[in-house]
Formats: C-alpha cells, sequence, structure tokens
C-alpha cells in the first residue's frame, strides 16, 4: 500500500459558452456612457483623497461611498486578479467589501448614496475589456447593495481618467503623513481597524482639564438656587 497525495482536480478550459457569457458581462464606454451615471463635481478631490488613504499599487481596486455632498462615508480596497476579466466576479468582490464596511440601503424608495470604484492598472487610459468588467459589476452590485453607480475612474502611471466622461489629470503624488492601507494587511485585528479607518475621520473630543483645589478652604457646594455664601451662613448656625 502506497500513500501520497491525490492529484489536483483538472479544470475544464473554457467552451465558446463561457467566454460569450463573461463577454455579456461587461459594459463598453458608449453603454456606460448611456446608463445615466452621476457626474463627480471634483473628480481630482476625490481621486487624491482615495489615492492618499489606500496607497494603490497596480491591480489594486478601491470601491469607495459618497453621501450627497461627495464625501467619503466609507472605503475599501483590495486586489483582485483573474485570469479573464469577469464582471460576475469583479460584482461579487464589490459586494463583499462594500457588506463589510457599510449597511446596505435596500429599505430606502431611492438610492441616496453613491459608490464609486477606482482601479489601479498598467498600460493607457483607454477602455480595455477589464474596464468593461469592472463597469459591469460596479453596476450590478450597486443595484444589489441599495446604491447609485457612479463614476468608474482608472488610474494609470502617468494619470487618472474618469471613463465616459472624457476628464482626467496628472496622478496624485502620495502624500508623506499617512501610511498606505493595502489588501495584504487586512487580516484578523487589523481588518477590522481597517475597516474603522475607511470611514471619515472625526477630531477626538476636547475635555476641560479640572481645575486645582485651592488649600485649606472649603468648597461651596452649588444647589438649584441660592448663593454660595448664603449656605456658608447657613451651615455656621
Amino acid at each position: 500500500m502506497t500513500f501520497g497525495f491525490a492529484p489536483p482536480p483538472q479544470v475544464p478550459p473554457p467552451t465558446s459558452a463561457d467566454s460569450a457569457a463573461r463577454l455579456g458581462r461587461m459594459l463598453e464606454p458608449a453603454e456606460w456612457a448611456s446608463a445615466g451615471i452621476p457626474l463627480l463635481r471634483n473628480p481630482r478631490e476625490v481621486v487624491a483623497g482615495l489615492h492618499d488613504r489606500h496607497r494603490p499599487v497596480p491591480s489594486t481596486a478601491i470601491v469607495a461611498v459618497l453621501d450627497v455632498q461627495e464625501r467619503v462615508t466609507a472605503s475599501a480596497s483590495f486586489t483582485e486578479l483573474t485570469a479573464a476579466p469577469d464582471g460576475w466576479e469583479y460584482r461579487n468582490a464589490l459586494l463583499v467589501h462594500l457588506r463589510r464596511v457599510i449597511p446596505h440601503d435596500l429599505r430606502l424608495r431611492a438610492p441616496v448614496r453613491t459608490a464609486v470604484l477606482l482601479y489601479c492598472r498598467e498600460g493607457e487610459p483607454l477602455w480595455t475589456e477589464t474596464d468593461g468588467a469592472w463597469m459591469w459589476g460596479l453596476r450590478d452590485a450597486c443595484t444589489l447593495h441599495g446604491l447609485r453607480c457612479g463614476a468608474y475612474i482608472t488610474l494609470t502611471p502617468d494619470r487618472w481618467q474618469v471613463l465616459g466622461e472624457g476628464r482626467g489629470g496628472r496622478r496624485p503624488k502620495p502624500s508623506t503623513v499617512d501610511k498606505p492601507v493595502t489588501a495584504a494587511r487586512r487580516t484578523g485585528a487589523e481588518r477590522m481597524e481597517t475597516r474603522r479607518t475607511t470611514a471619515g475621520r472625526p477630531e477626538a473630543p476636547h475635555t476641560a482639564a479640572p481645575l486645582p483645589a485651592a488649600p485649606n478652604r472649603s468648597m461651596a457646594r452649588r444647589t438649584g438656587g441660592g448663593a454660595p455664601e448664603a449656605h456658608r451662613h447657613t451651615a455656621a448656625r
């Protein structure tokens, strides 16, 4: 009798039907432009904020949820590598991270918050099949999470580009204040810490320092009415 490891199961090669289904799960620029995607008032500010918060590298996707004032209320970054771009897999990955950082809005009659996607990749800032799959995945994930589908932004080595709008600019420079938040560090307790830092950072509450008590002097008690001096006369009687 011999012992060993069973060979891994063979993955069947993709068929023509699978390829056709995968190609059907992507959006071309014309379809994206006609979908009524809301325009960002200040895309440069959104891109700079997400870049400074997550420090993306190639193959990093950043999904962010904006409120009505276009402030980032939650965001998450992750790396999604597939042999062939598939909008269905991208949709599932986006849903997983959206559910971790923010509750759904499915009970609302109409979406209030908007989700945008920033994808960092190599190459030129022109539309690719990978971009089309991300567009399809973002639109479907927003529908299933009760959000409005927002802009899809590519970040290439030299610039950023809002696909379907024609707006773009230079790649933002990283800040030296904060450390990057990468997907590799999102494990265990660090994942919980990352989730807390994805939302807006409130300022720490300010508390007044206690005043030192005067030496050898009794403190007057204050009640609902009357002056402290009157209480001292009453106690002396």
